[in-house]
């Protein structure tokens, strides 16, 4: 196995030099004495017997014959692995970075700003407040000075949301550099130093961030990037929210749209792993690749099939470093199992570790390099093992053929897993100081459908971006498959005690653990014949492909059946944080939608957890409200919910989301109408919806079915405030939503008992920024039932026009009187 050793000599090497600081040359030199100790080695003649007792052959703990040590011994010895121990040490050095006045990071933390000029180097990271940016910048420019310093350097830059930046944008950015931050739970400054970033910008004023040129990148890269953005086009415009984000993750490893819920929901049942494209993801996929395609095609080819699927997949997500390292690892861990030979598997996973650190140092302190590389090793060591050990115990109980048949989908769904699992454990109570109690458990009940759902959202989005009309078609069969996923996980995420939370793991406690492992790896027979007596599974037939569509459309049909009309009239506050978002379903079936909140995945993971896969028009959008908190999130998911109609009122420049959100509904084509004080709106079956007031923050709504009445102040001043205190032809409401999350001036006691609701309604966020609802609002509603958003989740009113039942999200149904 020399090529185990030298690669393990390398990375180790690599490990030396970064925790010394000894010159490049140095190392060079100690590199070229072990040379000659080597090549004294090798020579063999009588006066240089003394250094062949330095060349002792090192020996794994796997079997080696005398004859294999005998042949390894003149080409491996100690003396060749100090070679390579020092050269890696050297390769550490020389990636060092030196600061110098042309390095950017040199003017990290000075007290002044500088005009930014560089190129956005990889896909742009949009996230609800905020876009994230890495450029290769170029020049900047101090303010107060006249001259632009050519410098070179990387900088990951926060900006703005909403500008749909691209790969190959040349930018001016106008603010400070700022070395990364970093705190007591995680340094995002070793994070991004791991990836040659040095400098850190953030801005937050619309004009911080100016576009000055298009198409400085690579050509090909920015063929794919734009394949990218269109594929995740597609796969908005087909799926609803929260299956949509992931399968944007999954595909291509977009995760910054994911709910904050549905993504911690993966990280608490430890299925992270499914939607991140790590080495982790690809490893355990690859496995279940195997299997997959080597039913369809057999063992060789099904094995270049996988091949050609991870090379596929790995093109879609955008092909940056990481995923190519993944994809590699990936196919690594498929060519180890198919040759079934451990000794070659180690080989070529510390070959290729070997090799990706060559060209990128810093790798072997990734995370994602890390899990990757263990989860490949699990596979390596104990894939085999633990199917073998499966086998000669289901032989116990049925025919050795029966036993080998339940083998691979108890070994692709089960074993795999717990293989990976076993070699990544370490690391990940390392750095996540967390372990979740229920992972095996939540991984067993999704993995099986994971290969599945890649391959058909990789179909749905190939054929939806050559035609939407087929792309929906298939999206029938890929929409269960995902929202099976989701909910599975997020059910498991709610059992209480789900996650355990650790201690600082120490690094003793790792190393500890992987030489227990290992050495106990190294009595093979022993450990096979221990997961003989001790393992347990009920294996199961797969199910047939004709039946998984069957069961696919099954659950569209009954998702459409349950989001049917049900002649009551269903008013629903979205838990979207702070701002407000009402969602009102009229008996009929209209839906109209009161402006959105602030933040777009929390919007679309609501609408699209209400509406039918096969419709997802919204018959009207009432913009309500003009502010950033009302209608953040409406520029963005107004596309994929478009309205047949735009009702606006307040200012039509109040904001910058107003001013986007506007040009987005002009740009569409969609017909918008301006509201009127006085306004009455039919919204069918009787149910109206009457425009009390207008002002420059938007307006003040009143929603009315037979006996039932709902107050929406979005709009209110307080001018409007005092206009409606003093109109008598108004008579109390059933529902009252306060104003502005609770903000006091707004909500005062002779307001509320202006209208004496039943019930009140508070949208806020459960940590709002601004300390909201206030103290003197919560005092004012003593005495009535107070449903908020920070506590209750969602909040839906159900009514037949007599009768109030309300169900929420965190504390089931209740009935108002």
């Amino acid at each position: 196995m020399p090529l185990l050793w030298i690669s393990l000599s390398f990375l180790a090497g690599l490990a030396l030099g970064d925790g010394t600081n000894l010159p490049v040359i140095l190392w060079l030199l100690f590199a070229v004495l072990a040379g000659l100790l080597w090549v004294g080695s090798l020579w063999g003649e009588r006066r240089f017997r003394w250094l062949g007792y330095l060349a002792r052959a090192p020996q794994g703990w796997f079997s080696t014959s005398s004859q294999e040590i005998k042949v390894l011994l003149p080409a491996l010895s100690l003396p060749l692995l100090g070679v390579v121990l020092c050269l890696g040490a050297g390769r550490m050095q020389a990636v060092k970075p030196i600061l110098t006045p042309t390095s950017l990071a040199w003017y990290n933390d000075w007290d002044t700003s500088f005009l930014i000029e560089g190129v956005v180097i990889t896909y742009a990271d949009e996230r609800d407040q905020y876009t994230q940016l890495r450029l290769q910048v170029e020049r900047i420019h101090p303010l107060g000075s006249y001259t632009f310093i050519p410098v070179e350097g990387k900088l990951l830059a926060r900006v703005p949301a909403g500008k749909n930046w691209r790969y190959g944008d040349r930018l001016r950015l106008e603010g400070a550099l700022r070395t990364p931050p970093q705190d007591d739970l995680f340094s995002y400054r070793d994070y991004l130093y791991r990836q040659g970033v040095l400098s850190y910008f953030s801005c937050s004023w619309e004009g911080c961030a100016r576009l000055i040129g298009h198409g400085y990148g690579n050509p090909l890269l920015d063929g794919i990037y734009t394949l990218r953005g269109k594929f995740e086009e597609v796969l908005y415009a087909l799926f609803p929210d929260p299956e949509a984000s992931l399968l944007d993750g999954i595909l291509l490893g977009i995760e910054g749209r994911i709910p904050q819920d549905v993504a911690q929901a993966f990280k608490d049942t430890g299925t992270a792993h499914i939607i991140a494209i790590s080495g982790f993801n690809f490893s355990v996929l690859a496995a279940l690749f195997m299997r997959l395609f080597g039913r369809l095609f057999g063992r060789w080819r099904g094995m270049l099939v996988a091949f050609f699927a991870m090379a596929g997949y790995a093109m879609l997500a955008g092909a940056n470093p990481a995923v190519v390292r993944a994809a590699l690892m990936g196919i690594l861990a498929v060519l180890a199992v198919q040759l079934g030979r451990r000794q070659n598997g180690l080989n070529s996973l510390a070959l290729v570790s070997a090799v990706i650190a060559f060209f990128n140092p810093h790798v072997l302190w990734e995370v994602s390099f890390q899990l990757s590389a263990m989860a490949t090793l699990g596979l390596v060591l104990y894939a085999d093992r633990f199917t073998q050990a499966f086998m000669n115990f289901a032989a116990r109980y049925v025919p050795s053929s029966m036993a080998q048949r339940l083998a691979a989908p108890v070994g692709a769904y089960f074993l795999y897993t717990l293989a990976a699992q076993l070699t990544t454990l370490p690391i990940t109570f390392y750095h996540f100081q967390v372990v979740s109690l229920l992972s095996l458990l939540a991984n067993i009940a999704v993995l099986p459908v994971q290969p599945l759902l890649m391959v058909s959202g990789a179909v749905t989005a190939l054929v939806g971006a050559l035609s939407l009309s087929l792309g929906r078609w298939i999206s029938l069969f890929t929409w269960p498959l995902t929202a099976y996923t989701i909910r599975v996980v997020e059910w498991f995420a709610a059992i209480p005690t789900s996650t355990m939370g650790l201690n600082q793991v120490s690094l003793a406690f790792v190393g500890a653990f992987y030489l227990a492992l290992f050495a106990w790896t190294a009595l093979g027979h022993r450990l096979s014949a221990w997961i003989e007596k001790r393992a347990s599974a009920c294996p199961s037939r797969a199910p047939g492909f004709a039946l998984l569509i069957l069961a696919s459309l099954t659950i569209v049909v009954w998702q459409a059946v349950l989001a049917a009309p049900d002649g009551h009239l269903h008013v629903t506050l979205l838990d979207i944080g702070s701002g407000d978002a009402l969602l009102v379903v009229a008996p009929g079936g209209g839906r109209v939608l009161i402006d959105g909140g602030p933040s777009p995945s929390k919007l679309a993971d609501a609408l699209g957890r209400r509406f039918p896969l096969i419709d997802r028009r919204l018959d009207a959008l009432v913009v309500a409200g003009v502010s950033e908190e009302q209608l953040g999130a409406l520029p963005w998911v107004i596309q994929r919910y478009p309205p047949r109609e735009v009702l606006w009122s307040g200012a039509p420049a109040a904001s910058f989301s107003a001013r986007q959100l506007r040009g987005i509904i002009v740009k569409e084509g969609l017909p918008m109408a301006r509201l009127l004080g006085g306004q009455v709106l039919d919204l069918g079956d009787g149910v109206r919806l009457r425009v009390l007031e207008v002002t420059r923050r938007g307006s003040v709504l009143l929603l009315e079915w037979k006996h039932f009445a709902a107050l929406f102040p979005v709009g209110l001043d307080f001018d409007s405030m005092a206009r409606l205190m003093d109109d008598r032809s108004l008579p109390p409401v059933t529902v009252l939503l306060l104003a502005e999350s609770g903000y006091a001036p707004l909500n005062p006691p002779e307001w509320l008992r202006r209208w004496h609701p039943h019930c009140l309604l508070l949208s806020v966020a459960a940590e709002d920024l601004q300390g909201r609802p206030d103290m003197e609002t919560l005092n004012a509603a003593e005495g009535y039932t107070l449903l908020r958003t920070d506590m209750y989740g969602w909040i839906e009113l159900i009514t037949d026009g007599e009768h109030l039942w309300v169900e929420t999200e965190r504390r089931g149904g209740i009935r108002i009187p």
